[in-house]
This record gives C-alpha cells, structure tokens and sequence, in this order.
C-alpha cells in the first residue's frame, strides 16, 4: 500500500500541502477561497481567528522544546539596557570625552553621562548572569537545567552566552515590538522563538522552570517577577526559587515590607523569594532546590 504520509489511512496535512501545491501550478486561477485553510495566511491572520493564533503560540514552542528535551528551566529576567563591561564602560568614556570637548556644559549630554555611570554600576550584574548561566550548563544528569531568557539584548544576552560559552542549548524567547527587538546571537537556533502575544510567552517562561532568577530591570521585568509571585501566591503554579539579584535595588523599587505594614500581602508571603548578590549564591539556592550536580563545581 502506498505510504500516504500520515498515521492510518489519512494522508499527512504535508503531503496534502504538496499535493495542493501542484494544482496551484495547474490552476493559477483560483482565489484564495480555494486555499487550503492552514495554507491561507490572510485567512489565518483574520481578527475572528485570534483565539487560533494564541493556540498556535501556545503550541508550537511547546512541541519544539519537547523535540529538544528541554524538560527544565531555569528563567532569566533583567533589563536590556545592562550592557557587558567593555561596551559600558566604552559608552562611558565616549561621552565623557564629549562633556570634557564642551566647558559650557550641555545638560543633556550630562544627563546622559550620567546615566551611562548608571548602566556601568549595572554591567556586574551582567557578568554575574553570564556565570550563573555557565555554571547551569555545567550540569551532568539526563535532564539538565537550560537558561531561558527573553531572547533580546542586557541581562537576556549575558544569560544565553553564558550557557553558549558552556557549550549547552539555551532558549530565547522574543516578541514583535514597535520597536525592534532581535534575538541576541548566543540563542541555540533551534530553541529561539518570536511571539506576538505576551501571554502566551509568559506562559511558557513558566511551563518548564525549576527556577527563576530576576536582575534588575523596568516595567517588563517587574510584570514578569510580579506575576510570577501572584501565580505562587495564589496556588496556581508550584513553589520554585525566586531569586533575586541586587538587595538594595528590589528594595528600593518594591517595598514588599510596606504591602506586609499595609496589609495586602501576608509576612509568608515574603518567603516566595530570595535575595542574592552573586552567581554562586543564586546557584546553591537552585541546586538544593533541584538536586542538580554540576561538573565543575560539584554539587
């Protein structure tokens, strides 16, 4: 019998592609009624179909992971605008080449040496991503922990290169903006996915971690670790470290002490996470949580 592509005596949706493809080249003629639904891009992108497209979204990086073996995460957050070292510390002298050039003193350029001092301060917290994540591709089990990061630049880079530099996969998940974001290239190409809709990527930040790590960031990183906490809060996921980098920053930006004197958030509820200062803290913390065992440092 004929192998028809597809399991029992269905024909595959591929070969029926194919087969559709020859009779376009027969029948040039034909409107876009005629296409094959899953073939008709104007037809998939139709506002009625949405609820398609977020089931697409939805399943299409899960099947593609499950293709790679990735069984579990650990979740990187931070800001796209902590750079490495090097380039902040270029940035830095760049401009304050500019300031020196011009004694009358542009404000705005100020403004801007100023916070480029700032993102330099921040580039630590880079490189610890970048070690956190190397020492996470280090591990030596059947499963292992792979990094997944926001697939753009800052923290999200640090977290993909480490695990790049560790010779193991690691996932990027982007998202279309306005403006445009690209994935950073230390993503494993075959883990890095684009999306449209934030839920469905915020979705599968969670889907597979075992734990989460968030480095200082703005309003997209506070959406993520917020929600996070209020998916623990409510029971709607199950308890995994939430790890966060930089004390004094979280602090300072979130008062989780004022919500506890307030009372709208419990004093347990303070125990949903932890702070950390450096790679190796965050990496004890995700070991005892998971059992891991780590090539290099032995536990």
């Amino acid at each position: 019998m004929k192998d028809r592509g597809g399991k029992g005596p269905y024909p595959s949706a591929k070969s029926s592609a194919r087969s559709e493809k020859e009779k376009e080249r027969a029948s040039l003629q034909e409107g876009s009624s005629y296409r094959l639904a899953f073939q008709d891009p104007d037809f998939l992108l139709r506002e009625e179909l949405r609820h398609v497209r977020i089931q697409l979204e939805i399943i299409k990086p899960d099947l593609l992971m499950d293709d790679q073996h990735v069984d579990s995460t650990v979740v990187f957050f931070g800001s796209a605008r902590i750079l490495d070292p090097e380039t902040a510390q270029k940035r830095v002298d760049e401009l304050q080449a500019q300031v020196d050039a011009d004694p009358p003193g542009d404000q705005k350029l100020r403004a801007e040496l100023a916070k480029a001092e700032k993102h330099l301060e921040k580039s630590a917290y880079y490189v610890e991503a970048q070690k956190l994540s190397r020492m996470i591709s280090g591990c030596t089990q059947e499963k292992c922990l792979v990094p997944i990061t926001g697939g753009g630049g800052g923290i999200m880079e640090a977290a993909n290169r480490g695990a790049y530099e560790g010779g193991a996969p690691s996932i990027g998940l982007n998202i279309v903006l306005p403006h445009e974001q690209s994935p950073n290239p230390y993503i494993s190409p075959e883990l890095s996915f684009q999306f449209h809709y934030f839920a469905t990527r915020k979705m599968h930040f969670l889907m597979r971690a075992k734990g989460l790590v968030a480095f200082p960031g703005g309003l997209g990183t506070l959406d993520e670790v917020l929600e996070t906490l209020t998916l623990m809060q409510t029971g709607k996921i199950e308890h995994f470290p939430v790890i966060l980098f930089g004390r004094e920053y979280w602090e300072r930006v979130i008062s989780f002490q004022a919500l506890v004197e307030e009372g709208t958030i419990d004093e347990a509820d303070l125990d949903l996470f932890q702070y950390v200062e450096r790679a190796e803290e965050a990496w004890e913390i995700i070991t005892a949580h998971n059992g891991v065992v780590n090539k290099e440092h032995g536990k």
